[in-house]
């Protein structure tokens, strides 16, 4: 339905834009010097509103990252009810201020409404050289495909919302979710990947193919995907997020998993909430990337695929 919403510039310093969409825009200032923009925002998806704060900020700054650049300022947007009480909000900004910190990022001005259901999320500005992109458009045939981050994250909150997640599992899902993506993104770039993004709310399949985009495909092996402990348990029992379920719906028939259950697939589909970066490298500098990785404390990184000829299918084996 919006499909008409195009792109109305012709100024050659939009580097990307609508005309390519990809996970942040980037507008060239100098021959040296691009900046990177990006918003996102959402209602809460924990109980503990620093949690919330980290979480949501932590899924912010993401995008830069997953473009190889550099966040430098950010500003907070706020939806909040007057009802509310407000020390909560007070918390929530504490939680995304001290994620910024930890970035580097300087929490330079935001603004708010009065919003019946409570929003927060930043706005971002980051710097990047103009020459050094890493875009979701340079998958080739032949590059490995590397997950940072474990999914089930969607899968992981439903639970929390339902209590049925044990605390030990939403503490390590809380703590992943409010993971920065800069160790990775620095490794990326000190290693040279030929594409990469993070995975969010389209889930892994959705983020995947929109990598592929139609000009590649790609094999997996579900085997080597690292899942966040009582994920398929839940959806045994029922839990599924509403976008992870559209995210199936619209991704599936590009999808061949035979011989996948129905739990396992399901995760694949889920909606992440400050998910990993998911990298195509050459496979040649696969292992320097992932021993990096490693050394910088990304421990949870693998190798889950490749990418082969095709036209933006993904084959999944078990």
């Amino acid at each position: 339905m919006l499909r008409h919403v195009t792109s109305t510039t012709t100024d050659p310093a939009v580097l990307v834009g609508l005309d390519s969409p990809d996970d942040a825009a980037v507008y060239r200032l100098t021959d040296e010097v691009a900046m990177v923009q990006t918003v996102d925002f959402f209602t809460p998806i924990v109980d503990d509103p620093f949690d919330w704060g980290r979480i949501a900020a932590a899924n912010a700054l993401s995008d830069v990252y997953a473009m190889g650049g550099r966040p430098v300022t950010a500003l907070n947007l706020v939806g909040w009810p007057r009802e509310l009480d407000f020390e909560l909000l007070g918390r929530v900004l504490e939680g995304g201020s001290a994620v910024c910190a930890e970035a580097e990022v300087n929490i330079v001005g935001g603004h708010s409404i009065d919003d019946p259901e409570p929003k927060y999320g930043l706005a971002v500005t980051g710097v990047i050289h103009p020459d050094h992109i890493v875009a979701k458009a340079g998958a080739t045939v032949g590059c490995d495909l590397v997950l940072t981050k474990p999914l089930g994250m969607g899968i992981i909150s439903s639970g929390i919302k339902e209590a049925k997640t044990s605390p030990e599992t939403a503490a390590r899902a809380i703590e992943i979710m409010a993971t920065l993506n800069r160790a990775a993104s620095e490794v990326m770039i000190e290693v040279g990947v030929a594409a990469a993004t993070d995975v969010t709310g389209f889930g892994l399949m959705g983020h995947l193919l929109q990598m592929l985009d139609g000009r590649v495909s790609a094999r997996l092996s579900a085997a080597s995907i690292s899942v966040l402990p009582e994920a398929h348990d839940l959806v045994e029992s029922g839990v599924l997020p509403a976008g992870s379920k559209r995210n199936r719906a619209a991704d599936e028939g590009f999808v061949d998993a035979q011989g996948l259950s129905d739990k396992r697939l399901a995760v694949l589909f889920d909606a992440q909430t400050s998910g990993g970066l998911l990298m195509a490298v050459p496979a040649d500098r696969t292992p320097a990337l992932m021993d990096e990785l490693r050394a910088r404390g990304v421990t949870e990184a693998a190798v889950i695929g490749s990418l082969i000829e095709g036209r933006g299918r993904i084959e999944v084996t078990a």
